[in-house]
């Protein structure tokens, strides 16, 4: 019998990506959903990109905070934290940041999509398996936060592929769901139309008939999403619940961040036809004469152009979710295997170990009377 090959791992991105990230000394981080992967792509020298990647099971939703340091990713059972280690261990190559796997949660299977921290510091999930958006809590699973108001109880059930959240000054404000439907594996028999929108101040659906929207994010006063069925990023006006398209996207479109005028877009190649067939996104490709890509997308917000792209070929053929890194051109990134995370120590500072008591007499002094 012949030996399976699989394809090889090729990355191609247009000529000016690796400037447009190198003057801005960013970074994108990218989860692959169904290879497994954490990529961490910087700008390098500006003319050729700095790319790393690590295995993780099944990785999903991300976070990166505003200075760059810290990250969050979901895997298939765990949350992960990922900290910056580069000011206190000695730099594995080139880098000007490390990322070291320092936290693990164990959720268990939530299926987890988008992931924010609010002002407060909590981190926020949406658990799709059980239709809430949820936090953690010490020695949960998960405390759920809030569920859609169509669906009636919390169980591990996917009725309606609740999946986005979108912060506004902070809070907690929009999220996405495929359908308002209450039965398990429901959303599914309405992918093209079923869609919604919320408002989880006011607890209600504020737009409805969309196909399949991902990733809410509020950005300049206004509410964008990825209409991922039809292939198009627009705004949404939470009072009319209108939906505005600004640029068409070759491939099924989830993950969602802006950047100095404009939107980065993840792209993935439908994986099958149970949860991708029969959309308004083929039809739209037959069209225009275009293949589905798996890959990210620079539009500027202005003209709906589409500067810059970064495409996957091969093996990986799905994104899941992308993530801004500020402050870093030629990132590190530590995984679960090999010999990295072993070698990887940062030494805290120094504490007594019994630190309620006085500090003994040095050896040989008096007591003062």
């Amino acid at each position: 019998m012949a030996a399976v090959v699989e394809p090889a791992l090729r990355i191609d991105c247009s000529t000016g990506f690796p400037a447009f990230l190198a003057q801005r000394r960013l970074a994108l981080a990218l989860s692959t959903y169904e290879t497994g992967k954490l990529f961490v792509v910087g700008g390098g020298d500006g003319r050729r990109l700095a790319i790393v990647e690590r295995s993780f099971p099944r990785a999903m939703g991300l976070w990166a905070a505003a200075d760059g340091r810290r990250l969050w990713l979901a895997t298939l059972f765990q949350l992960w934290q990922f900290e910056d280690a580069l000011d206190t261990v000695a730099a594995i190559g080139p880098r000007d940041r490390l990322f070291v796997p320092r936290i693990a949660w164990t959720t268990g299977e939530l299926d987890i999509h988008d992931i924010a921290v609010d002002r407060r510091g909590r981190v926020l999930f949406v658990a799709t398996r059980v239709n809430c958006i949820a936090t953690l809590g010490q020695g949960k699973s998960f405390v759920p936060l809030w569920r859609p108001p169509f669906v009636s109880r919390l169980v591990p059930e996917d009725r309606c592929h609740l999946n986005g959240l979108a912060l506004v000054a902070g809070e907690p404000a929009f999220a996405t769901a495929v359908a308002d439907c209450d039965v398990a594996d429901g959303w599914r028999d309405r992918r093209q139309d079923g869609g919604v929108v919320m408002d989880l101040r006011r607890d209600r659906v504020i737009a409805r008939g969309l196909s399949m929207p991902h990733s809410p994010r509020w950005h300049a006063g206004r509410l964008w999403l990825l209409e991922s069925g039809t292939g198009w990023l627009g705004s949404l006006d939470p009072e009319t619940g209108r939906f505005e398209p600004l640029c068409f996207c070759p491939g099924y479109a989830r993950g969602l961040a802006f950047v100095d005028g404009h939107a980065v877009i993840g792209l993935s190649r439908p994986r099958d036809v149970a949860s991708f067939g029969g959309l308004p996104l083929e039809a739209e490709l037959a069209r225009r004469g275009a293949e589905p890509r798996c890959g990210v997308l620079v539009v500027e917000l202005a003209t709906g152009i589409v500067r810059h792209w970064l495409r996957f070929s091969g093996v990986v053929g799905e994104l899941y979710d992308l993530a801004l890194v500020p402050g870093c051109a030629r990132p590190g990134l530590v995984g679960l295997k090999g010999e990295d995370i072993c070698r990887v120590l940062v030494v805290g500072e120094p504490e007594p170990l019994f630190p309620d008591t006085e500090p003994p007499l040095v050896a040989g002094s008096v007591a003062s009377r």
